[in-house]
Protein backbone atom coordinates (compact mmCIF):
# COMPACT_ATOMS: atom_id res chain seq x y z
CA UNK A 1 0.00 0.00 0.00
CA UNK A 2 1.08 2.85 -1.06
CA UNK A 3 2.11 5.97 1.71
CA UNK A 4 1.65 9.10 -0.63
CA UNK A 5 -1.28 11.11 -0.36
CA UNK A 6 -4.41 9.96 -1.03
CA UNK A 7 -6.20 10.04 -4.26
CA UNK A 8 -8.42 12.77 -4.91
CA UNK A 9 -12.33 11.50 -5.43
CA UNK A 10 -15.40 12.74 -7.82
CA UNK A 11 -17.38 15.70 -6.62
CA UNK A 12 -20.81 13.70 -7.42
CA UNK A 13 -22.91 17.27 -6.31
CA UNK A 14 -20.15 19.06 -8.52
CA UNK A 15 -20.46 16.62 -11.53
CA UNK A 16 -23.91 15.32 -11.30
CA UNK A 17 -26.03 17.93 -9.52
CA UNK A 18 -29.20 16.78 -11.13
CA UNK A 19 -28.83 13.29 -9.84
CA UNK A 20 -27.48 14.54 -6.06
CA UNK A 21 -30.85 16.78 -6.58
CA UNK A 22 -32.43 13.65 -6.88
CA UNK A 23 -31.53 11.63 -4.30
CA UNK A 24 -31.92 14.57 -2.01
CA UNK A 25 -35.56 14.65 -3.16
CA UNK A 26 -35.62 10.96 -2.49
CA UNK A 27 -34.07 11.64 1.04
CA UNK A 28 -36.91 14.53 1.39
CA UNK A 29 -39.71 12.12 0.26
CA UNK A 30 -38.71 9.68 2.87
CA UNK A 31 -38.62 12.08 5.58
CA UNK A 32 -41.62 13.91 5.02
CA UNK A 33 -43.38 9.77 4.54
CA UNK A 34 -41.88 8.93 8.03
CA UNK A 35 -43.13 11.92 9.82
CA UNK A 36 -46.64 11.63 8.06
CA UNK A 37 -46.62 7.55 9.54
CA UNK A 38 -45.99 9.16 12.49
CA UNK A 39 -42.80 6.97 12.95
CA UNK A 40 -40.87 8.56 15.81
CA UNK A 41 -37.80 10.88 15.11
CA UNK A 42 -35.85 9.18 17.40
CA UNK A 43 -36.24 5.68 15.27
CA UNK A 44 -35.44 7.12 12.77
CA UNK A 45 -32.06 8.63 14.01
CA UNK A 46 -31.55 5.08 15.76
CA UNK A 47 -31.97 3.98 11.83
CA UNK A 48 -29.39 6.06 10.27
CA UNK A 49 -26.65 5.36 12.94
CA UNK A 50 -27.35 1.76 12.50
CA UNK A 51 -27.10 1.38 8.75
CA UNK A 52 -23.71 3.93 9.11
CA UNK A 53 -22.43 2.03 11.60
CA UNK A 54 -22.90 -1.77 9.59
CA UNK A 55 -21.86 0.21 6.66
CA UNK A 56 -18.62 2.03 7.77
CA UNK A 57 -19.29 4.96 7.28
CA UNK A 58 -17.98 7.59 9.47
CA UNK A 59 -19.36 10.59 7.39
CA UNK A 60 -22.81 9.79 8.10
CA UNK A 61 -21.67 8.41 11.73
CA UNK A 62 -20.92 11.69 12.48
CA UNK A 63 -23.70 13.31 11.06
CA UNK A 64 -26.17 11.27 13.07
CA UNK A 65 -24.67 10.76 16.02
CA UNK A 66 -25.35 14.74 16.21
CA UNK A 67 -28.98 14.64 15.13
CA UNK A 68 -29.55 12.23 17.77
CA UNK A 69 -28.00 14.13 20.55
CA UNK A 70 -29.32 17.32 19.31
CA UNK A 71 -32.66 15.60 19.14
CA UNK A 72 -32.56 14.75 23.38
CA UNK A 73 -30.92 11.08 22.77
CA UNK A 74 -28.37 9.83 25.26
CA UNK A 75 -25.05 8.88 24.86
CA UNK A 76 -25.14 5.74 26.53
CA UNK A 77 -28.03 4.27 23.76
CA UNK A 78 -26.02 5.72 21.18
CA UNK A 79 -22.51 4.16 22.33
CA UNK A 80 -24.93 0.76 23.11
CA UNK A 81 -26.31 0.75 19.52
CA UNK A 82 -23.82 -1.51 18.12
CA UNK A 83 -24.77 -4.77 20.48
CA UNK A 84 -28.42 -3.19 20.88
CA UNK A 85 -29.77 -6.85 21.13
CA UNK A 86 -27.36 -7.11 24.73
CA UNK A 87 -28.69 -3.67 26.71
CA UNK A 88 -32.08 -3.04 27.86
CA UNK A 89 -32.03 0.25 26.39
CA UNK A 90 -34.11 -0.25 23.52
CA UNK A 91 -38.08 -0.59 23.22
CA UNK A 92 -40.34 -2.94 21.01
CA UNK A 93 -40.88 -0.48 18.52
CA UNK A 94 -37.13 0.62 18.51
CA UNK A 95 -35.85 -3.22 18.73
CA UNK A 96 -37.98 -3.81 15.52
CA UNK A 97 -37.24 -1.14 13.61
CA UNK A 98 -33.22 -1.76 14.59
CA UNK A 99 -33.76 -5.78 13.16
CA UNK A 100 -35.40 -3.99 10.02
CA UNK A 101 -32.77 -2.04 9.69
CA UNK A 102 -30.19 -4.41 9.80
CA UNK A 103 -32.09 -6.93 7.74
CA UNK A 104 -32.52 -4.40 4.89
CA UNK A 105 -29.28 -2.67 5.45
CA UNK A 106 -27.57 -6.74 4.90
CA UNK A 107 -29.97 -7.84 2.42
CA UNK A 108 -27.52 -10.28 0.83
CA UNK A 109 -27.36 -12.02 4.31
CA UNK A 110 -30.96 -13.85 4.26
CA UNK A 111 -32.69 -10.89 2.55
CA UNK A 112 -35.55 -9.66 5.07
CA UNK A 113 -36.39 -12.70 7.25
CA UNK A 114 -40.09 -13.61 7.10
CA UNK A 115 -40.28 -13.07 11.07
CA UNK A 116 -38.11 -9.83 11.46
CA UNK A 117 -40.64 -8.43 8.60
CA UNK A 118 -43.42 -10.20 10.80
CA UNK A 119 -41.88 -8.41 14.24
CA UNK A 120 -42.19 -4.96 13.06
CA UNK A 121 -45.47 -5.54 11.73
CA UNK A 122 -46.34 -6.16 15.40
CA UNK A 123 -45.63 -3.00 16.04
CA UNK A 124 -45.71 -0.44 13.40
CA UNK A 125 -48.78 -0.26 10.48
CA UNK A 126 -48.32 -0.87 6.98
CA UNK A 127 -47.27 2.96 6.30
CA UNK A 128 -44.73 3.11 8.89
CA UNK A 129 -42.70 -0.32 7.90
CA UNK A 130 -42.74 1.56 4.20
CA UNK A 131 -41.40 4.51 5.79
CA UNK A 132 -38.90 2.50 8.07
CA UNK A 133 -37.73 0.58 4.80
CA UNK A 134 -37.68 4.30 2.90
CA UNK A 135 -35.54 5.45 5.33
CA UNK A 136 -33.05 2.43 5.31
CA UNK A 137 -33.05 2.34 1.88
CA UNK A 138 -31.89 6.18 1.62
CA UNK A 139 -28.90 5.75 4.42
CA UNK A 140 -28.04 3.09 2.91
CA UNK A 141 -26.80 4.85 -0.31
CA UNK A 142 -26.07 7.99 1.41
CA UNK A 143 -23.41 5.53 3.07
CA UNK A 144 -22.34 4.36 0.12
CA UNK A 145 -21.64 7.73 -1.44
CA UNK A 146 -20.29 9.12 1.38
CA UNK A 147 -17.86 6.13 1.52
CA UNK A 148 -17.20 5.64 -2.32
CA UNK A 149 -15.82 10.06 -2.14
CA UNK A 150 -14.15 9.56 1.08
CA UNK A 151 -16.78 12.49 2.63
CA UNK A 152 -14.27 13.96 5.50
CA UNK A 153 -16.52 13.72 8.66
CA UNK A 154 -16.26 16.48 11.89
CA UNK A 155 -17.35 19.34 9.97
CA UNK A 156 -21.71 18.72 10.01
CA UNK A 157 -23.47 20.24 12.63
CA UNK A 158 -27.33 20.27 13.47
CA UNK A 159 -29.32 22.77 12.55
CA UNK A 160 -30.34 25.01 15.81
CA UNK A 161 -34.04 25.01 16.86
Amino acid sequence: MSTSDPISRVALKKITPDVSAAMGALHGAAVSAARDAKVEPEILELVRIRASQINGCAFCLDMHTKDARSQGETEQRIYALNAWRETPFFNGRERAALALTEAVTLVHDGHVPDDVYAEAADVFDEEQIAALIWAATVINAYNRIAVATRMVPGGYQPAAK
